[in-house]
C-alpha cells in the first residue's frame, strides 16, 4: 500500500497584491485538501505538497490532471502555486512516464459571502436542500438541484450526524439526493437535531451545504390511500401504511377541498376546504361535477402536509 500522502505541512500566503490574505487548509478526507479563499481571484500563494516519506530520494516527477506541468515540478517536497480557481488532481510519478506513487486532489472552497453556485434553491423555507421523513422510525430522504450550468456537479462528500453520533447514508445513483438512517431514533424523544452536510464540487470549486432538522419537522405522511365514494356523497380512505401505528397515538389530520373538476387540488379556486380527524367526508355540495382532494399531516407537531389524493 502506497504511504499516504502528507498532506500539507504548511501554507503560506504570498499575494502580489497589497492585501495580505491567508489561505485555510483542511484535509477534508484521505487525498483530497481544501483550500478556503476569500473570493474566486486573486493569488493565494504556496501550498507545500509531499509525495510520501518513502520516497524522498526517488527522482519524483508531478502531474496536474494527467498532464505535465510546465515548468516541471520535480522531488518528493513541491510548492504549488494557489491562484484563482486553479485545483486539480495532482499526482507524483517515479520518473516523468514512470510509475504512479500517490496523489491529492485540490478543492477550492470561496468563503461565506460568495454567492452558490452549484445548488439551486428550492424555497427561502427549504433553502437548498429538501429533507422528508415517511415517519418517526429514523430513515429520512433529501434531496437538491443542479443549476443549469454545474449540471456536471459531482458530490464529493456527505456527513451526517446527532449530537456526535454518525449517521449512516447513502447516495443516490445519480448524485441528486441521499437516503440516511439513523438507527438510534426510533420512538425517542428527540432532544437533539440531525446535521447534514453535503459537499458537491464543479471541476475544482468546492460548495459545502448544510441543513439541521429534527425528524418531526419532516416526518410527512404519504398520500391518504383508498380513497373512495359511496351513496354518491361520502368520501373516505385510510391512514397511509409506512405511517406510525398505533393510529390512535400517531394521530393525522387531514385537510378536505372541492376544486372545479378542471382544476387541481392545489388550486386556490375551490367549492370547500375543511380539516377532519376522521377518516371520511360527507360532501354537501350542490355541484354535480367536482374533484375531492384529501391529504394528511401529523395533528401534534404540525409538519408538511402530504401530497394530495383525490377522486373525481
Amino acid at each position: 500500500m502506497h504511504v499516504l500522502l502528507l498532506i500539507v505541512l504548511h501554507a503560506a500566503l504570498c499575494c502580489a497584491s497589497s492585501d495580505n490574505h491567508q489561505i485555510n487548509v483542511e484535509t477534508l478526507m484521505d487525498n483530497v485538501l481544501v483550500l478556503r479563499v476569500p473570493q474566486s481571484v486573486g493569488g493565494w500563494g504556496d501550498v507545500t505538497l509531499t509525495c510520501g516519506e518513502a520516497y524522498q530520494n526517488q527522482p519524483v516527477f508531478w502531474k496536474r490532471n494527467g498532464e505535465d506541468l510546465n515548468p516541471a515540478l520535480r522531488g518528493n517536497e513541491v510548492k504549488i502555486p494557489v491562484r484563482d480557481l486553479n485545483g486539480g488532481n495532482y499526482t507524483c510519478h517515479l520518473g516523468a512516464d514512470g510509475q504512479f506513487l500517490n496523489h491529492t486532489v485540490i478543492m477550492i472552497q470561496l468563503g461565506t459571502d460568495n454567492t452558490p453556485v452549484i445548488l439551486k434553491e428550492k424555497s427561502p423555507e427549504d433553502g437548498y436542500i429538501h429533507c422528508s421523513a415517511p415517519n418517526y422510525k429514523g430513515s429520512f430522504h433529501c434531496t437538491w438541484t443542479r443549476t443549469k450550468h454545474r449540471s456536471n456537479a459531482a458530490v464529493l462528500l456527505v456527513k451526517a450526524e446527532r449530537n456526535l453520533e454518525k449517521i449512516t447514508c447513502e447516495l443516490s445513483a445519480d448524485g441528486s439526493g441521499v437516503h440516511c438512517l439513523d438507527a438510534n431514533c426510533p420512538s425517542k424523544e428527540e432532544q437533539h437535531r440531525i446535521f447534514l452536510a453535503v459537499y458537491i464540487h464543479s471541476y475544482s470549486r468546492l460548495e459545502m451545504y448544510t441543513k439541521a432538522f429534527y425528524l418531526r419537522e419532516i416526518a410527512t405522511p404519504a398520500q391518504p390511500p383508498n380513497l373512495k365514494i359511496s351513496d354518491g356523497k361520502l368520501f373516505s380512505w385510510d391512514y397511509p401504511n409506512s405511517w406510525e401505528k398505533p393510529d390512535s397515538y400517531y394521530r393525522l389530520d387531514f385537510q378536505v377541498k372541492l376544486v372545479h373538476h378542471d382544476n387541481s387540488c392545489n388550486s386556490e379556486d375551490y367549492l370547500m376546504h375543511n380539516t377532519t380527524e376522521e377518516t371520511k367526508y360527507e360532501v354537501t355540495a350542490r355541484s354535480k361535477k367536482y374533484i375531492f382532494c384529501v391529504r394528511a399531516k401529523d395533528k401534534y407537531t404540525h409538519g408538511p402536509w402530504s401530497h394530495w389524493s383525490h377522486c373525481t
